[in-house]
């Protein structure tokens, strides 16, 4: 079956590519779109996961700014497609060109990526039309009239994901089009190169990013966690800049919603510290690598703030600051979600479902280097009362914690930073 080609804006034409279905075809068109509308959250959500499960650039799944755009495109598209079909049943549904489709574009081309991943198309695709079959099953056992829905939704489905894809790489192509005219295209081209360790001098990577790559560095990743805060990130990134004791900053525009830094310092704030900065900024994220010298310290620090920020996507946190000294082990440890959790109810027992306060004590006194009286000035309570929790843990863990303390350690961490 041909098809029309992109228009000169990229936009698929609507020409019709088959013919409109009988009218008992098109009400039981319209009787489905309705039942995955009423149930859309449970419908985008298994797109979601399938799309996520499909992809070869791993990055849309553990970023959380580009796992974000990618579950809004693939809920605003579905969406789009079935309200489409309420309206016309079995007609050639024209792709959604919205906000949603412009952002994630911008921001696949600011992270180096494309849309050559058609293995994620095509499974978003192949779990759409499961459901959507499952769905059909369920409105009508009249043989004709279901083969002739089942025909007439291949046509469309298959046309939409067709168009959907031209629509979203002509973006691209714009996108790119437009970065290469910028300096901030030189700036990023130059730090991928840095990260992924290529031979380049350090006089030329100094010369066009501005930024001194001797001496210390501290980098960081700051992100919104909603697109209409995005005007937050600038004023956050200053004042992590400050909070670092640093005077400048290197900043490069990884996408719609998250900037990474660089910064001139020798020395991590508390989590406190930063949380205290950032608090009438809401929605504003950030993680920080460990202080490193020199270009592999540029480099490494980075990979730190990465890693802290795939620990929070795997985990679904929604903690606001974190550092990767913090979660170094964790992050080993959610390399596989199902082990952690594995090593979590065996290393805590009974002390993970304890209250809050309880495994914060524990905690803060491993932290304070079993030093009780610490443990007590930090948490603005007596000592006594520490004992007596520490006590109740003891019982309450596999082991005692004076015999496992690093494990109980990074366990704790791991609920904390689960549950937010």
């Amino acid at each position: 079956m041909e098809q029309t080609g992109p228009t000169s804006e990229g936009v698929p034409e609507t020409d019709e590519l088959w013919p409109p279905p009988r009218e008992a075809v098109g009400a039981l068109m319209r009787s489905v779109a309705e039942r995955l509308l009423e149930t859309a959250p449970g419908f985008v959500n298994e797109l979601l996961a399938a799309s996520q499960r499909g992809t070869r650039y791993r990055a849309i799944v553990d970023d959380p700014v580009l796992a974000e755009g990618d579950r809004r495109m693939n809920k605003a598209s579905a969406l789009h497609w079935l309200t489409a079909n309420m309206h016309s049943p079995g007609r050639r549904v024209p792709p959604l060109v919205e906000q949603e489709t412009l952002v994630f574009a911008r921001d696949l081309v600011r992270r180096g990526m494309d849309i050559d991943d058609l293995g994620s198309w095509r499974a978003v695709q192949r779990v759409a039309w499961r459901l959507w079959i499952d769905a059909c099953f369920a409105v009508t056992d009249d043989r004709e009239d279901l083969r002739d829905l089942l025909e007439v939704s291949e046509y469309s489905i298959a046309a939409y994901v067709d168009d959907s894809i031209r629509v979203l790489y002509a973006r691209i192509e714009e996108e790119r089009q437009d970065l290469a005219r910028g300096v901030q295209a030189e700036r990023q081209a130059t730090v991928q190169l840095l990260l992924e360790g290529a031979p380049i001098s350090r006089a030329r990577a100094e010369a066009q990013l501005g930024y001194a790559l001797t001496g210390d560095h501290i980098a960081a990743i700051v992100w919104v966690d909603a697109i209409d805060r995005a005007r937050r990130l600038e004023h956050a990134a200053e004042r992590v800049m400050r909070v670092c004791g640093a005077h400048r900053r290197l900043t490069i525009v990884a996408s719609t919603a998250a900037l990474w830094l660089w910064m001139p310092a020798g020395r991590t704030p508390p989590v406190a510290v930063v949380e205290r900065e950032l608090a009438d900024l809401p929605g504003v994220r950030v993680t920080l690598g460990r202080p490193a010298k020199d270009l592999e310290g540029f480099r490494r620090s980075h990979l730190d703030a990465a890693a802290s920020q795939r620990v929070l996507a795997r985990l679904g946190s929604a903690r606001a600051v974190v550092r990767y000294e913090d979660v170094q082990l964790v992050s080993v440890l959610t390399a596989d979600l199902a082990q952690a959790e594995r090593f979590v109810t065996d290393t805590l027992g009974d002390l993970a479902k304890a209250d809050t306060q309880l495994r914060e004590t524990v905690l803060a006194y491993v932290s304070e280097r079993f030093n009780a009286s610490s443990t007590a000035d930090r948490l603005y309570t007596h000592r006594n009362t520490v004992e007596r929790r520490l006590a109740r843990a003891d019982q309450l863990l596999p082991l005692p914690l004076a015999q496992n303390a690093p494990s109980v350690a990074a366990a704790l961490m791991l609920v904390q930073l689960r549950d937010g």
